[in-house]
């Protein structure tokens, strides 16, 4: 159904503003399209004072201009319908255009204006739909809420949506504070990983280096045991003892040479010797010098062979000497090999357990730092969440005191509102049953001087009268006026047009009926 209304009032219509389904309840809260639709089909004589407006009281002005015209074609339209209409409630403006589009089909069909339609209705009818347009514009001011109201209604409106936005707004921020509190801590715990996994590559990298600067000492050969060494310092030992019994045996052969030599040179000398000393002694002839010199060759011969045996046992002391001090030097230096070795593996470990303990203490120094980090962004994370929440607690404090205060603002504005209507119709009330008293007693008067035969004519201007508002009673005297009439002459002039224009147009329906 919307989008034949739709259809109708785009392509035949043709309002001023394009009107979609969606668009179809805010399009007509205003009541312009709905006066536009009526003037276009000359229902709506006054179309030039709508306001295209969305205020309070320009919606009040078109929909009350609209009620007498609707009333006119039939359509079923209150102050209810144009609350609804007013405040967008979805399907009652759709309702009301399509029984307006089967009025105004019917009432193309039928070819009448809406001057003509007014003029066929009865007089009294005209009276009466004036008087309740008025009401009906009363009570829809009532449900209508003013401009201000409206505002403030707005403005409350936008402080809730701004403080729900605002409560939305913390709680994603303290949803992105925790996603970023949790990302840093997984970030942390693998930057974490990746440390203790290169700190170990590191490690492995540096004992690398310890075992391959560690000097490797081979193994000693099957042949070089113990009983191996030991038997080959034997065998060097014999051969050398060998060795030197020869160059002893070739010392002595050259020694028994020379002693041959020697021997031979003193047999010859002892030849010579004897055939001196047999001269000698056949001429001397004394047997002691002889034995002297005998016992001195004897002691020169064993001094010599004395000789002989200290040289060979000096040369055996060296070279048992030699032989000791060889030795003591290889054991020396195997000894200072393997004290150096041992050494630098003392120094390694030592270099590798101070290592290790800088390590451990650089850890422990890293693992309470990243504690205190984490104290601190947690007690600033803390402190911001309380700061929030102290915000967040004086600004619901603030919007609750402005709410009071718009509150008493709005319920004495409603009392006062309701105080000067309740005077209003009470005045009108007084004024109505004033009006009726007059006529009653007006009537009443005049069928005791006539006989219950009041002229038709009479009760017609006092029936206009009541209708209008005005006064039954002659209030004051107009034959002489002066140039600033007082209120009760200005009623009675008032009086006298209405009655006038009645007469008039009463003459001019009878001037026709002829």
């Amino acid at each position: 159904m919307s989008e034949i209304l739709c259809q109708w009032l785009n392509q035949e219509v043709k309002v001023s503003r394009t009107v979609s389904p969606k668009s179809f309840a805010k399009a007509f809260s205003s009541g312009y399209l709905i006066g536009e639709i009526l003037h276009k089909f000359e229902l709506q004589g006054d179309f030039s004072e709508f306001s295209e407006s969305r205020v309070s009281n320009a919606k009040l002005n078109n929909f009350s201009r609209l009620e007498p015209t609707l009333h006119l074609l039939g359509v079923q339209f209150d102050q209810n319908v144009a609350h609804n209409i007013i405040t967008e409630k979805p399907g009652v403006a759709t309702k009301l255009l399509y029984q307006l589009y089967i009025v105004l089909q019917k009432k193309k069909k039928s070819g009448l204006t809406g001057i003509e339609m007014q003029t066929m209705q009865p007089l009294a009818n005209v009276r009466y739909q004036s008087m309740k347009s008025e009401a009906f514009r009363d009570r829809l001011r009532n449900l209508i809420p003013r401009q201000t109201d409206f505002n403030l209604m707005q403005v409350t409106h936008r402080f809730q949506e701004k403080y729900k936005h605002m409560k939305e707004d913390l709680v994603h921020m303290h949803f992105e504070k925790l996603e970023k509190f949790q990302k840093l801590k997984e970030e942390q715990r693998c930057f974490n990983i990746e440390k203790q996994r290169l700190s170990r590559r590191r490690q492995n990298e540096i004992m690398a280096k310890i075992q391959a600067a560690i000097i490797q000492i081979p193994k000693p050969a099957s042949n070089r045991t113990l009983r191996a060494l030991e038997a080959q310092k034997m065998m060097k030992k014999k051969k050398e003892a060998e060795d030197v019994a020869n160059e002893i045996k070739k010392f002595e052969a050259l020694i028994k040479k020379d002693l041959q030599a020697k021997e031979s040179a003193s047999k010859t000398s002892l030849d010579t010797a004897g055939q001196t000393t047999t001269d000698l002694l056949n001429t001397y002839s004394d047997d002691d010098y002889i034995k002297k010199i005998q016992k001195r060759l004897e002691e020169d011969a064993f001094a010599r062979e004395q000789r002989e045996k200290r040289r060979r046992r000096l040369l055996m002391d060296q070279l048992i000497a030699h032989e000791a001090q060889e030795e003591a030097y290889r054991e020396e230096q195997l000894i200072n090999r393997l004290m150096r070795q041992s050494q630098q593996e003392r120094r390694i470990s030592v270099q590798l357990m101070h290592v290790r303990h800088e390590k451990e203490v650089l850890w422990q120094n890293r693992i309470f730092r990243e504690k205190q980090y984490e104290e601190r962004r947690l007690k600033d994370f803390q402190d911001a969440l309380d700061r929030e929440a102290a915000l967040a607690k004086q600004a619901k404090i603030d919007f609750q005191e402005q709410a009071i205060r718009e509150k008493e603002i709005h319920e004495q504005i409603t009392v006062e509102r309701a105080q000067a209507r309740y005077k209003k119709h009470y005045t009108i009330c007084a004024e109505i049953l004033d009006q009726i008293l007059d006529l009653s007693t007006k009537v009443s008067d005049y069928r005791m001087l006539t006989n219950n035969l009041i002229p038709y004519k009479l009760m017609h201007d006092w029936k206009e009268l009541f209708f209008n508002g005005k006064p039954i009673y002659k209030q004051a005297s107009i034959k002489q006026l002066p140039a600033t009439p007082s209120a009760e002459q200005v009623i009675e002039l008032e009086k006298r047009d209405l009655l006038d224009s009645n007469d008039y147009e009463e003459y001019k329906v009878l001037t026709n009926m002829e």
